[in-house]
């Protein structure tokens, strides 16, 4: 069945055809659409959920996660200052090794009123121990929903999938809905190995002494590792059954390139324009897009980028003092691999500014011209 929805519509589809059992809800600006529509979903019986509407951001995921605990599948949706209200819990969620599932709708943190969008809101949650998926469109962020709850049951770590407000949650686009029965055979009904059970009791959560406190956190990396595989794992299955997929990264044309331009979310779009005017004009060029980053896919960007000479990478995020937060993961991928490309480093799209196509095509000329990349990231717009 296909519609034209936003992304946040195509959200709730998402939900809605993983059959979660419970909503915990704090409405706030940019994900309050999300919220508005599986209350009525829930309300008119197709989602046949518990919607909680919480006071806090905090109690939304303690609910989160106590429902979690108990074995039932649950969902949280939240961004912009509110995520940072939630920093504690999110260590607790992924400490706990629960399959939760958090929608963030990208806004910037900084002070000021704006509306603008750019990605910090997430990103310095980045060790916390969740799963970061950048998804690029609305279909992706229904495949991706699905595609999450599968991923996070069989590593017993939470998700959060990350999308832009202002070019993705807003904007209206044509996506392809699943069956009920396509989604139910991808994704069975959750049957959690470990849960809080009168019948058979355990203890969760409990103090760690300092000889466990470190075991505990290898077996995060661990579990973290082992996720790669398991998410392209879950993306050739989830082709198999619906025809689309969604791997750690999307390797566009990148065999013969020499320029590779490594992008990630809704910039994903203008990239792949790019590209058909630069290969129609005989530049080997080649657009690597990062899905997952966290884990970090080193290996995967290590295979794509093997043989070019030089990388753009594209950031709508900083760290200040530093630079592109994207384009310092990569440089950190290959600083050990032989005759390593060089990296030029972008900031662009921040606040309600969109990167133009002509904005990318500055970027390449630039590149082009420069034998070698600047040291800090170069702020565009």
């Amino acid at each position: 069945m296909k519609r034209v929805l936003t992304g946040n519509n195509s959200a709730c589809w998402g939900i809605r055809l993983s059959r979660v059992k419970l909503i915990a809800a704090y409405p706030i600006p940019t994900q309050v659409h999300i919220m508005e529509e599986l209350s009525i979903m829930c309300k008119d019986g197709s989602l046949d959920a518990r919607f909680l509407q919480l006071e806090s951001e905090s109690s939304a995921l303690a609910a989160v996660i106590a429902s979690q605990t108990t074995g039932i599948r649950s969902f949280i949706a939240c961004s912009l200052n509110s995520l940072s209200h939630m920093h504690d819990l999110l260590y607790r969620a992924a400490g706990a090794r629960l399959p939760i599932v958090m929608l963030t709708v990208k806004k910037s943190l900084e002070s000021g009123g704006h509306i603008g969008s750019d990605q910090a809101d997430a990103l310095i949650q980045r060790d916390t121990g969740w799963i970061q998926m950048y998804v690029e469109n609305n279909q992706e962020v229904l495949d991706s929903v699905i595609q999450a709850y599968r991923i996070a049951e069989k590593v017993h770590l939470p998700v959060m999938i990350c999308y832009d407000d202002l070019f993705s949650g807003h904007v209206c686009e044509p996506v392809d809905i699943p069956g009920q029965d396509e989604a139910d055979t991808f994704l069975p009904s959750y049957e959690p190995e470990f849960f809080l059970d009168p019948k058979n009791p355990k203890s969760f959560y409990s103090q760690l002494l300092p000889d466990n406190y470190m075991d505990m956190l290898y077996q995060l990396q661990t579990a973290h590792e082992k996720a790669l595989d398991i998410i392209d794992e879950t993306g050739k299955s989830f082709k198999k059954i619906l025809g689309r997929s969604c791997g750690v990264v999307e390797n566009i044309e990148c065999k013969d390139a020499q320029i590779v331009l490594v992008v990630h979310g809704a910039m994903t779009c203008p990239a792949r324009h790019i590209l058909k005017q630069m290969r129609k004009k005989g530049q080997k060029m080649g657009v690597l897009k990062i899905r997952i980053f966290r884990p970090f896919p080193v290996t995967a960007v290590q295979t794509a980028l093997k043989g070019c000479k030089k990388v753009i990478v594209i950031d709508k995020n900083y760290s200040l003092g530093k630079g592109g937060i994207f384009a310092d993961e990569l440089k950190s991928a290959i600083s050990d691999v032989p005759d390593a490309p060089l990296v030029y480093s972008y900031i662009a799209g921040l606040r309600e500014k969109n990167i133009a196509l002509e904005d990318i095509r500055e970027m390449i000329n630039e590149t082009i011209s420069r034998d070698t990349p600047p040291r800090h990231s170069v702020w565009k717009g």
